[in-house]
């Protein structure tokens, strides 16, 4: 595998160019565990970590390199590697770290194509779909929503489904298929394209790591059984991994995420609900919070039934995470700030006494 077979253009080679004068070779990262990384350059694939340096400036988990991310690498030895720079990223998938207060975790960089992928049995969920458009849009990414394990219902039951994330949701591509039969597999495969990058995004037990081998053509990702008592699937997939598919796509899987919790995108909000963006240009005032506003166009369109109660609970629940996040992102960087005016006054205050 080259660089080129998992995305390296003209582009890239222009940002890694001053760094390659330093002595630093290209790379990227094909997967991640614990903040130890696989990295592939063109001499090879390394075992990677970064430098204290590098750990030192960052300003939180999002600047860590990510699965995808193109760095700059210094081979230490023949399979290990130290990361030195993250190159600018196109894109990210982030979302609200499940695990401290006011960060974001980066899913994955450098994304062409998200694959939002939900079962058609009782893990079909129209909000979370609307959630994952949300974090993708936020980098201005393209998507793709596949519906699989159809070959366990009749046609009725899929095509409502379709019918239902068609009038919610729009004009995002819908493709339904069946892991198991291979139903609608070549449908998805013509929307792949060469040299770009896809990310595979959905519930554990909805079949992205059976659809991954089917694209692959092989058995590489471990797949598990779901549970019949509550439908979940089990985390066969542990960490994220980028691999290059049959045609030339490049795919980077995930474990399942039962959380996605909205960071402070706006951007995003406005082009997953672009129907309630564009009704709230036409409310009375400004800063609508289209609750119960006179004048307010999004509360009259929903009267109306011109908008759906469903789409407009989960934009209204999504908007509050998204305030709560900024109030809570603006509160832990004043701290931050605070605990560092104050070092500097106590090693200012240290030097004067010994004068």
């Amino acid at each position: 595998m080259t660089l080129a077979d998992i995305g390296y253009d003209a582009a890239i080679g222009a940002l890694a160019a001053e760094h390659e004068k330093e002595g630093l070779r290209l790379g990227r990262v094909l997967s991640e565990h614990k903040e130890r990384y696989s990295v592939l350059t063109d001499s090879g694939e390394f075992s990677a970590e970064i430098t204290g340096n590098l750990r030192f400036s960052v300003q939180g988990r999002e600047d860590f390199p990510a699965v995808g991310d193109w760095v700059m690498v210094a081979p230490a030895d023949s399979d290990f590697a130290v990361i030195h720079t993250v190159l600018p990223r196109h894109s990210t998938i982030k979302r609200r770290s499940p695990e401290r207060r006011g960060e974001i975790q980066i899913i994955a960089a450098n994304i062409d194509c998200a694959l939002i992928v939900q079962a058609a049995d009782r893990d079909f969920n129209l909000n979370r779909i609307e959630r994952y458009l949300a974090i993708c849009s936020d980098s201005s990414m393209d998507s793709i929503i596949v519906i699989t394990k159809i070959d366990l219902f009749e046609e009725g039951h899929i095509r409502d489904l379709m019918d239902r994330i068609r009038s919610r949701i729009g004009d995002v591509p819908v493709v339904a298929l069946s892991n198991e039969t291979s139903l609608g597999l070549d449908s998805l495969r013509k929307r792949i394209v060469k040299g770009k990058t896809y990310c595979l995004l959905g519930s554990s037990g909805v079949g992205k790591s059976t659809l991954l081998n089917c694209l692959l053509g092989k058995s590489v990702m471990e797949t598990g059984e779901t549970s019949m008592a509550t439908g979940k699937g089990r985390h066969t997939t542990s960490h994220r991994e980028l691999v290059v598919i049959a045609g030339g796509g490049i795919l980077i899987d995930n474990p399942g995420m039962r959380e996605v919790g909205i960071t402070d995108n706006e951007a995003g909000m406005d082009r997953a609900f672009s129907g309630i963006a564009g009704l709230s240009e036409s409310c009375r005032f400004t800063d609508c919070t289209h609750v119960h506003e006179a004048g307010c166009a999004v509360l009259d369109a929903l009267r109306e039934g011109k908008i759906d109660q469903g789409l407009y609970d989960n934009f209204m629940k999504m908007e509050k995470e998204r305030n709560y996040f900024a109030a809570t992102a603006a509160e832990k960087r004043k701290k931050e700030k605070d605990f560092g005016k104050m070092a500097k006054q106590y090693q200012k205050d240290k030097r004067l006494k010994k004068f």
